[in-house]
């Protein structure tokens, strides 16, 4: 059933369809691939990313791209002190950016993303034991999302945390 609090995700429906995809064989791969598919087919997105953070060296690992030719899995790398950072990652706080400034404000590859058509974006932190263990990233064109929209995401981002546990380790 659809809750307008969840602007376009069916949370029942996502919940079955994460369900499932934790018990894929594949994991965690199978399980960020149907989120990838979901999240597309809900908000629709241009990009799609999921990243690890290391709390401790304040690091980032991407764990998933939807578009590995353009943000490849690379490996860690030093995430610098940023406003974008202070409130997705340690404040473990969604985010919406609505236009190209708004992009340009939170990431540093923000000429990248805007080559990709992307200029609006929906991060929702993916929390586990009272603590950030990385973000969901949907990017789209302007305007492209809502604040409705960032809370779907926000509602099912938890169900990423055993990937990221089987990713961390």
């Amino acid at each position: 059933m659809k809750h307008a609090d969840f602007g376009r995700l069916d949370v029942a429906a996502a919940l079955q369809t994460l369900g499932a995809a934790q018990a894929e064989a594949g994991q965690p791969e199978a399980l960020f691939a149907v989120f990838d598919r979901l999240c597309g087919e809900t908000f629709g997105h241009r990009l799609f990313t999921i990243l690890a953070w290391a709390p401790e060296t304040n690091d980032v690992e991407r764990l998933y791209s939807g578009r590995p030719t353009d943000y490849p899995l690379l490996g860690r790398k030093a995430m610098g002190p940023t406003e974008w950072g202070a409130h997705v990652l340690k404040g473990g706080k969604t985010w919406i950016g609505r236009n190209a400034d708004d992009i340009r404000w939170a990431f540093p590859d923000h000429e990248l993303i805007a080559s990709l058509g992307c200029a609006a974006c929906i991060n929702a932190p993916v929390l586990w034991n009272g603590q950030v263990l990385g973000v969901v990233s949907v990017l789209g064109p302007e305007g492209a999302y809502g604040e409705d929209d960032l809370r779907g995401l926000d509602a099912i981002a938890p169900l990423l945390a055993p990937g990221f546990l089987a990713s961390i380790r």
